[in-house]
């Protein structure tokens, strides 16, 4: 293989053969234009030459190559389901049931909410109080259930729980005082409350938003603080989250066009927190995102709508892909990652769900590789979740 320099590579070049990164972590597949995220992303992760056996071929002579290439090589259906449930299996353990209860837990609060029931703030603390004690016991099974999507219904309160996890782990990765933590925990499960104040044909509408209606959408964070401190009596750093969470970091955010530290940094927390599951979680306009594209969207940010320090205390702590990334292998077989390393994101800790002759794994015959020892497996692709009804 030769050695190509990352600031000799441009956006929309094509390459004859694959190229890689780290060892034999693919970038790009051959025949595949170069996107300016790709290079964004080396940069990013300090990654100054992609190595390939192949040259850089003229647009003209893409479509040739392909022809040619098609008629040479047998093309494989890929596999889009495998025939067992690991969901069944999940269901009976108790990080599921812990992580249902919380989301039970808090759909009766914004139920009673909606409905003008009296709830006192420390109904929602004593949720805070026990997503913590929980995520404590269970946090990569919480971050494989978020990315998998384990529980339907109440999705209020699923996305706000799973932001509220998300948000616990980013500050503790921060080092910030128990108590802050507690509150930005229980700004996560509020941040969204205030959308219980807007008619479902906005909030559940699957085309475009008028702009009528985008303003509406864009009120929510004032009907939230309303409800924190009007109906709740609850402190001011979670009112704080409630008025904050869409403002960004160069200035172009709502309600306010608060800029950069100025923003209260629950806020700023809770506002990568709920993009990054926003994109992972099916919605009722738009399909979700593997955690790995949603990885490389924040990560490609620089700097506009959330803190820089923020983004990398939360790929720390995720990783290029994020635990319960379903993955496929250079050699067809299919993982779910288990653990990140921190020091090579983009060799971590899997699971085995399905080996190269499509053999399925079960939970007694678990096969577990950490791809910075074994150096013949790399990751081709993630997967979406949703396309794999995969257990062990």
């Amino acid at each position: 293989m030769k050695d190509v320099y990352t600031k000799d590579l441009k956006a929309g070049l094509v390459f004859s053969h694959p190229v890689y990164t780290i060892g034999t972590n693919l970038l790009i597949p051959a025949l595949v234009p170069l996107r300016q995220k790709d290079i964004d992303l080396l940069v990013t992760w300090e990654i100054d030459v992609v190595k390939t056996e192949g040259e850089v071929i003229e647009n003209e002579e893409v479509e040739t190559l392909v022809e040619s290439l098609e008629e040479e090589i047998e093309i494989e259906p890929v596999q889009t389901s495998i025939n067992f449930s690991i969901m069944d299996v999940r269901k009976n353990t108790g990080p599921y049931r812990a992580y249902k209860n919380l989301i039970e837990k808090l759909n009766s609060i914004f139920t009673g909410i909606k409905s003008g029931v009296d709830i006192q703030m420390h109904a929602v603390d004593n949720v805070s109080v026990q997503l913590l004690q929980d995520l404590r016991d269970h946090t990569n099974s919480f971050l494989d259930f978020i990315l998998g999507g384990e529980v339907s219904g109440h999705e209020l309160a699923k996305s706000s729980v799973n932001t509220a996890i998300l948000s616990a782990l980013i500050a503790q990765e921060l080092h910030l005082a128990n108590h802050k933590i507690h509150n930005i925990v229980a700004g996560a499960l509020l941040h969204d409350v205030g959308m219980l104040r807007l008619s479902k044909g906005i909030t559940e509408k699957k085309g475009g938003l008028s702009e009528a209606e985008l303003e509406q959408i864009k009120s929510h964070p004032l009907h939230t603080s309303k409800i924190v401190t009007k109906e709740l009596f609850g402190p001011n750093e979670v009112n704080l989250i409630a008025l904050q969470h869409h403002e960004r970091w160069d200035g172009k955010g709502y309600p306010d066009h608060i800029l950069g530290p100025a923003i209260d940094i629950g806020a700023r927390i809770v506002s990568v927190a709920d993009a990054f599951e926003a994109m992972v979680s099916k919605k009722s306009y738009r399909d979700s995102m593997v955690g790995y594209e949603a990885i490389k969207n924040l990560m490609a940010d620089n700097a506009r709508r959330f803190d820089p320090a923020v983004i990398s205390s939360f790929t720390k702590i995720m990783g290029i892909y994020p635990i319960g990334s379903i993955l496929k292998l250079n050699n067809g077989s299919v993982a779910r990652v288990l653990r990140v390393n921190v020091d090579a994101p983009l060799r971590p800790v899997i699971q085995m769900l399905m080996d190269d002759k499509g053999k399925i794994f079960n939970s007694k015959d678990a096969v577990i590789i950490d791809l910075l020892e074994d150096k013949t497996l790399f990751i081709k692709s993630a997967i979406d979740p949703a396309e794999f009804n995969a257990s062990t």
